[in-house]
C-alpha cells in the first residue's frame, strides 16, 4: 500500500513537471528591447563627401550632414562601400537605402526618391594634369580627339556634353566605374587627357582645372522600396534649415572649397595683370593693428601679412602689391575714385553707401568684434542707455557707417583723432567710442590714464576692399585671391599685430614719461651751456685777449 502511494506521488510529480516544462515552451518568447532606432544601409563612396581622415575617423560632407539628420530621426547608420555607380545601382535595387549627392534626372527620379530640400549645390570642372602642355585653357579645340574621362551614369556626363557640343569639339568620351581617387591617378599616369569631375579635386601636383563645366543641385535620395524614410528625412531637413538657414553652405566651405579652384585666374585675369603690374593699394596710416607706416613709410601690421600671402595665391600667374598709405580712410577711396589706387583698405561701406560713392566691396579680408570704450564707472550702465554720444574721427567713414547699420540711434560727435575722442569721453563730452578689439592695445595705455574701459556691443565688423566701379576683372581676381587665403593666417596676424607695443620710438617714450622728457631737456639745456662757457673762455681765447 505505502509502495503503491509512493508511486503514485512520483508518477504526479512527474506529470506535473512535464506540463510545466510544457506551459514554458508553449510561453510567447520575449522580445527583444525597442530600441527605437531604424537601421538605415547608407551608400559610402571615397570623396569630399565621405572619406577618413589620417587617424581612421569617417568625415566629409554628406557624413556630416547624415549625423546632423540622425540627431532628428534617431536613425542608426550601416555604411555599404562601393563606386559611385555600384551604389547607385544598389539604390535602385533596393539593396541600400539612403545616398547623398545625387542630382535630379526625370530617369533618375522614375528610380528613386528625392528629398524636398536639397543637399547643396555643386560645381563642375574639366582637369587635366599639372604637365599637359597639349590641352590650352586658350583653345577649346585643343580638346578635340583628347581621352576625357567621366563617370559613367553621373550628371556630369551630360553636362560635359552639352558643353563640347556648344563649343564645337569632338573629344574622346571614356566612361569610368572606379573611384575618383582611381580617375585622378589615370589622369596622373597619362592614361586620360582630362578628366570630369567636382570643384574640389583641384590639386596642383595630381589636377588643375581649366573649364568650368557645369553646375547642379544635389540631393539625398532614398529607396522606392522604403517609402517611410522620405518624410522623416524631409522633416529632418527642414529642422536643420530651421535651425541653421546656411548649414549647407558652411559645409561647402568646408569640405568642398579646400581643393582650390578659384587659385586658378583666367585667361583675360591673367592678360590684366600682365598689362597692368603690380596692384596699388591705399591704406590708412596709424590703424594698427589692421595696417599702419612704420617709420620708413612702408606698410605695417596684419595688412602687410594679407598681401604677402594673397601673392603666392595664384597658381598661373604672377601677382604683385605696391602699398601707399594715406593719413585717413576717406583720403584713401578719393585715391581709388581718382586713379592713384586700385583698390584701399579697410573699407565698411553697405551697397548703398558705396554705390553713392562708385564703389564696389570686395568679401571681407578680416574681421573684428567691435567695442565701446566708456568711462569705467559707466560700464554695467553703458548699453542700456536711451541717449549716447558717440566719438568718431574725421575721415573714417567706417565706423559712420557702423554707427547707420547698428545703432542709428546714437548721436556722432567729430574729433580730429582717436585720442582727442578719448579725451572727450574722459571729459563727458562723449558717451564713448566704437573700437576695434584688436586696435585696444594701441589705445592702452590713455584708457588707463583716463579710467576708461571696454564693453563689447555686441556686432562685428568686416573690413574689405573697396574697388572702384567699373573695374571687373580687378574684382574677380581679388574676389578670388581672398576666397583662398587661410583665415586662421589673417587670425594670427590680428593678434600678432594687437599684442605688439605700439610705440617703440624715443618720441614715444617721451610723451608717456613728461618727467624723464622734462629732466632730459634740462640736462640737453646745461650740457649746451657748458659747452659755451667752454669754448667762450678756452686757454686760446684767454690768450688772444
Amino acid at each position: 500500500m505505502k509502495t503503491c502511494f509512493h508511486t503514485t506521488i512520483q508518477r504526479l510529480s512527474a506529470l506535473f513537471l512535464c506540463i510545466l516544462m510544457a506551459a514554458v515552451f508553449l510561453l510567447p518568447s520575449a522580445a527583444p528591447a525597442e530600441t527605437g532606432q531604424k537601421v538605415i544601409r547608407v551608400g559610402w563612396y571615397d570623396t569630399p563627401f565621405n572619406y577618413k581622415d589620417a587617424f581612421d575617423r569617417r568625415t566629409g560632407y554628406a557624413y556630416e550632414y547624415q549625423r546632423k539628420i540622425a540627431a532628428y530621426t534617431g536613425w542608426k547608420y550601416e555604411y555599404v562601400e562601393g563606386t559611385w555607380p555600384e551604389l547607385m545601382q544598389m539604390l535602385i535595387d533596393g539593396r541600400i537605402d539612403l545616398m547623398s549627392d545625387v542630382s535630379w534626372t526625370e530617369e533618375r527620379a522614375e528610380k528613386m526618391l528625392y528629398s524636398a530640400i536639397p543637399m547643396g549645390t555643386e560645381l563642375y570642372y574639366l582637369y587635366i594634369s599639372p604637365d599637359n602642355t597639349e590641352i590650352s585653357v586658350q583653345d577649346y579645340t585643343t580638346l578635340d580627339g583628347k581621352k576625357v574621362g567621366v563617370t559613367g551614369s553621373s550628371i556630369q556626363k551630360g553636362f560635359f556634353l552639352d558643353w563640347a557640343q556648344e563649343r564645337g569639339i569632338t573629344p574622346d568620351l571614356i566612361e569610368l566605374d572606379c573611384s575618383e581617387a582611381e580617375s585622378l591617378s589615370m589622369l596622373k599616369r597619362g592614361e586620360l587627357d582630362a578628366f570630369v569631375t567636382l570643384d574640389s579635386y583641384g590639386n596642383p601636383e595630381i589636377s588643375i582645372p581649366v573649364w568650368k563645366i557645369g553646375s547642379s543641385d544635389f540631393y539625398f535620395a532614398v529607396s522606392k522600396e522604403r517609402t517611410d524614410l522620405l518624410a522623416e528625412l524631409d522633416m529632418a531637413l527642414s529642422r536643420i534649415q530651421d535651425e541653421n538657414k546656411h548649414y549647407s553652405e558652411q559645409l561647402n566651405i568646408k569640405y568642398l572649397q579646400s581643393a582650390g579652384t578659384n587659385r586658378y585666374l583666367s585667361v583675360e585675369e591673367c592678360a590684366w595683370l600682365e598689362a597692368h603690374g603690380p596692384i596699388r593699394v591705399a591704406f590708412q596710416d596709424n590703424y594698427l593693428a589692421f595696417c599702419a607706416a612704420d617709420r620708413d613709410g612702408n606698410l605695417t601690421g596684419a595688412l602687410k601679412d594679407y598681401l604677402a600671402i594673397a601673392a603666392g595665391i595664384p597658381a598661373n600667374a604672377q601677382v604683385e602689391f605696391t602699398a601707399t598709405v594715406y593719413p585717413t580712410a576717406s583720403a584713401a577711396i578719393e585715391a581709388v575714385k581718382n586713379g592713384e589706387a586700385d583698390c584701399m583698405f579697410p573699407a565698411n561701406l553697405t551697397d548703398n553707401d558705396a554705390e553713392a560713392e562708385g564703389l564696389v566691396m570686395s568679401p571681407p579680408l578680416m574681421r573684428t568684434e567691435m567695442d565701446a570704450v566708456v568711462r569705467a564707472e559707466d560700464k554695467q550702465s553703458f548699453l542700456r542707455k536711451s541717449t549716447v554720444r558717440v566719438g568718431v574721427n574725421l575721415g573714417n567713414p567706417n565706423y559712420e557707417m557702423f554707427l547707420k547699420e547698428h545703432y542709428p540711434g546714437w548721436t556722432p560727435v567729430f574729433y580730429t583723432n582717436t585720442p582727442a575722442c578719448l579725451d572727450a569721453v574722459a571729459a563727458k563730452n562723449a558717451d564713448c567710442i566704437i573700437i576695434s578689439n584688436y586696435r585696444f592695445n594701441d589705445i592702452a595705455a590713455q584708457c588707463e590714464k583716463l579710467n576708461l574701459t571696454t564693453v563689447y556691443t555686441g556686432v562685428d565688423m568686416d573690413y574689405c576692399l573697396a574697388v572702384k566701379e567699373g573695374n571687373t576683372v580687378l574684382y574677380s581676381i581679388l574676389s578670388k585671391i581672398i576666397s583662398e587665403v587661410p583665415s586662421a593666417s589673417v587670425n594670427a596676424a590680428l593678434t600678432y599685430y594687437s599684442t605688439e607695443p605700439p610705440k617703440t620710438g624715443i618720441m614715444a617714450y617721451m610723451q608717456d614719461n613728461p618727467v624723464v622728457a622734462a629732466l632730459a631737456v634740462l640736462c640737453v639745456v646745461l650740457i649746451t651751456i657748458i659747452v659755451i662757457l667752454l669754448v667762450r673762455f678756452s686757454p686760446k681765447k684767454i690768450h688772444n685777449s
